[in-house]
């Protein structure tokens, strides 16, 4: 609801118009802390980290498994080591109308390379159906300038894109792991139950990334016509 208002709401339209600088300068600074003095954070290979999470899991997902080699295969050298937010998204901000007031949620905070907070901001998720690519704000481009402008370190586009689809198999491995708890019945759950259907969302999301032409032909095949057509492709690229 709050990541929607802040797309949405008229009184926030002049917020929106430089949300994405500000947050890029909230980034910088974050980023631009000495990571030694945050003692006793956690600090760890994404990749490792990701495969042991779904190997635990017990119910591989092949978009998944496929993801995972592409990261492997394509990773780039590291930014730099930082402290990292850790879940800095559009629902984790508090905007009024001068626009961003508060980044909120810390709980994730660990030490890595500082682009996975600027990956993580891009995820398609976070745009509900708004087509701008930063959190449905406006583009990646915008993102990186506005960053490297705060002090930043420059980022290629090809860095963001791996870490854009790191962070969308990380969600999805979220949506996997907390629809495996109310299945166990640890905690029974219509909310977590309901996360889970949205497994098919992200897989989608990384053939959009990582094979946009396979992901193109997949959604031609269903172009048939009318409106069951529209609908699938809506279900699909909202907004």
């Amino acid at each position: 609801l709050v990541s929607l208002l802040a797309l949405r709401d008229e009184q926030l339209q002049h917020a929106r118009s430089h949300l994405i600088e500000q947050c890029a300068a909230a980034l910088a600074g974050l980023h631009g802390i000495d990571a030694d003095l945050l003692v006793g954070a956690p600090e760890f290979d994404p990749l490792l980290a990701m495969r042991a999470l779904i190997d635990d899991l017990g119910h591989p997902v092949p978009t998944f498994e496929y993801a995972l080699r592409w990261l492997e295969r394509h990773r780039p050298p590291t930014t730099g080591r930082a402290v990292v937010h850790g879940d800095f998204r559009l629902g984790n901000l508090l905007v009024d109308p001068s626009g961003l007031t508060a980044v909120l949620d810390w709980e994730l905070v660990h030490l890595g390379d500082p682009v996975e907070d600027l990956g993580w901001f891009c995820v398609r998720a976070w745009r509900f159906g708004a087509e701008a690519p930063v959190a449905g704000l406006g583009t990646r481009e915008e993102l990186l300038e506005a960053y490297a402008r705060a002090g930043g370190a420059p980022v290629a586009p090809e860095v963001l894109r791996w870490w854009e689809a790191y962070g969308t198999l990380r969600w999805g491995v979220i949506c996997l792991t907390q629809t495996a708890v109310h299945l166990r019945g640890d905690l029974r759950s219509v909310e977590l139950a309901a996360i889970g259907r949205r497994v098919c969302e992200t897989e989608w999301d990384l053939l959009l990334l990582l094979a946009p032409e396979a992901a193109a032909a997949a959604l031609a095949r269903h172009e048939v016509d009318g409106s069951e057509a529209v609908s699938f492709r809506d279900r699909l690229i909202p907004g």
